[in-house]
């Protein structure tokens, strides 16, 4: 069951991912050398609770044991944060934030660069932001839903890169992960069209290898199979009468 929004859900889906937004955006000045991926997750977990007075979404959903995923380099998603992983000059590292305001979710990521990068991993991030901003565009009531997939694998597979199968993106309300599922890869048969008043993230995974990846024995974190570096943007969007609303649009960000 795909639940329509109506005004107060989307009154109160805008609320909370503007503070979502705004996470992301408070914790860019501290991405450099040197810094950990738990002291990010406890900058951000502060600035959640204390400063938006929210709740961070990830903490406890399922076991898991922070308030956000930081995955990086080759950790394609659900990266745990930990003292110990200390950001280096040349890392890409994505930071999912997803917050619980008034019982109402909103999800996002988005890629930092650490220091001076290599060409392929600026590629990399370029690419997939990209096939994610490129996908917003031509998303709109009455198409189908496998044109989000196959918008974005074919930019992939243009720059000779490939899309993660395993994850998607998901309707998002009331409850964390909802109908409808978004594939990021071209697969026909999806007979979903899209209506005004759906709500859902789109976040490809995009590697810059194969495709194939794999889960750590903590269950959580997934990583390619080749080592190969991955990269992911995620917004929630609403479908509106024409077209659509990224609900978790930054400060500076345009589309």
């Amino acid at each position: 069951m795909i639940k329509i929004k109506n005004k107060y859900d989307i009154k109160k889906m805008r609320e909370v991912c503007k503070l979502t937004a705004e996470v992301l955006d408070f914790i860019k000045k501290y991405i450099s050398p040197g810094i950990s991926t738990g002291e990010i997750d406890k900058i951000c977990h502060n600035y959640i609770v204390n400063k938006k007075k929210s709740i961070p979404a990830c903490l406890g959903y399922q076991g898991y044991p922070k308030s956000t995923c930081i995955s990086l380099n080759n950790v394609v998603c659900h990266g745990i944060p930990d003292e110990k992983i200390i950001l280096k000059d040349g890392d890409i590292v994505n930071i999912d934030v997803a917050l619980i305001k008034n019982n109402y979710f909103g999800d996002a990521s988005k890629m930092f660069t650490v220091g001076k990068c290599s060409k392929i991993a600026k590629k990399l991030c370029k690419v997939t932001l990209k096939a994610l901003y490129s996908t917003i565009k031509i998303i709109k009531p009455g198409i189908k839903i496998e044109k989000i997939g196959k918008n974005i694998e074919k930019i992939a597979k243009k720059n000779d890169f490939s899309v993660v199968r395993e994850y998607c993106g998901h309707g998002i309300g009331k409850k964390f992960h909802e109908e409808p599922y978004v594939l990021h890869y071209n697969k026909k048969g999806q007979n979903i069209f899209l209506k005004e008043g759906m709500v859902f993230t789109i976040e490809p995974m995009i590697n810059a290898g194969k495709r194939y990846v794999f889960c750590e024995k903590n269950k959580w974190v997934v990583k390619t199979q080749d080592n190969s570096l991955s990269a992911q943007y995620e917004h929630t969007v609403l479908i509106t009468k024409d077209g659509c609303e990224v609900l978790t649009l930054g400060k500076n960000e345009k589309i």
